[in-house]
């Protein structure tokens, strides 16, 4: 079977660039690596060229997770098997691939829409040192776990868990939170490296992309950016606290495009078994909006 090995970009439709330049370099700490004769920024968190690609766009959302596989064999070999899945996707054209920054690119959805890039061949700019947008006291954590994890709308958590297992991934749900008229909201977190989870499913959204996770390596660098956002416009909407899935000590906040970003630290890697939690170690208190 052909497995995805990371999350290892993102492309965002955003309306307000000049929002996201600032929020992304003063706040968040990311290097606004180039912009393009089209207005896309390119933001990087490590040696990648980039790993968050900000595009003008009305929607606010995201216009593609980009999903690795290993090499040009690995490639050959998905295309294979999604035509036998009779699974509909796209090989980009070598210019759409070049303005990707990949060797190869292809385009598909799953099966509640959301856009995927498939790919393989980064462009790694070892020779450019990653230089935060403002001082931190550590790095970004990346490394075989890629660039974070998403949380994205499922319509079918069934044909979601089919469709990413098919690609290779692993993962079950993790959480039954008690709803208020009975039952349990059930959250699905797939992995494909030594990350706890790469992708989540099961969160009510209005957009594709619910949540976008940066993981940092000092926990200094949490509260710093938490002390920033504080300052800022753009409100926290989780407090901080700790995960009892992946362990990680973390807050949400809104981006000047309306979904979320969560900065964590300390997350366990994968421990590749099933189990499930009724909610978190402590902390993530959900935060109301100000009237």
């Amino acid at each position: 079977m052909v497995g995805i090995t990371e999350l290892g970009y993102v492309r965002l439709g955003v309306a307000d660039i000049a929002a996201w330049r600032s929020f992304a370099s003063e706040i968040l700490g990311l290097e606004v690596s180039e912009e393009d004769d089209a207005g896309r920024l390119y933001l990087r968190n490590d040696a990648w060229h980039h790993r968050i690609v900000l595009e003008k766009d009305a929607s606010n959302d995201l216009l593609a997770a980009g999903l690795r596989v290993a090499g040009p064999e690995e490639f050959k070999a998905l295309q294979v098997d999604l035509k036998r899945r009779e699974c509909e996707f796209e090989i980009a054209e070598e210019q759409t691939a070049q303005k990707r920054r990949v060797l190869e690119l292809m385009l598909l959805r799953d099966p509640s829409g959301n856009p995927l890039e498939i790919f393989h061949g980064p462009q790694v700019d070892a020779h450019k040192p990653f230089h935060p947008g403002r001082g931190m006291y550590g790095k970004f954590r990346t490394g075989d776990g890629g660039l974070g994890h998403m949380l994205l709308a499922s319509d079918d958590l069934q044909a979601t868990y089919d469709f990413y297992t098919a690609l290779g991934m692993r993962g079950s749900i993790e959480y039954k939170f008690p709803a208020p008229e009975g039952g349990s909201l059930d959250v699905l977190f797939l992995h494909c490296n030594s990350r706890d989870h790469t992708l989540a499913f099961g969160v009510p959204s209005q957009t594709h992309i619910h949540h976008l996770m940066l993981e940092v390596d000092n926990l200094d660098d949490v509260y710093l950016t938490y002390g920033l956002v504080q300052k800022s416009q753009y409100p926290v909407v989780v407090a901080p606290g700790k995960h009892s899935n992946d362990q990680m000590l973390s807050f949400y906040c809104t981006t000047p495009a309306g979904f979320q970003i969560e900065i964590g630290w300390g997350g366990r890697e994968a421990t590749h078994q099933s189990e499930y939690y009724l909610g978190d170690m402590y902390g993530h208190e959900f935060i109301s909006p100000q009237k």
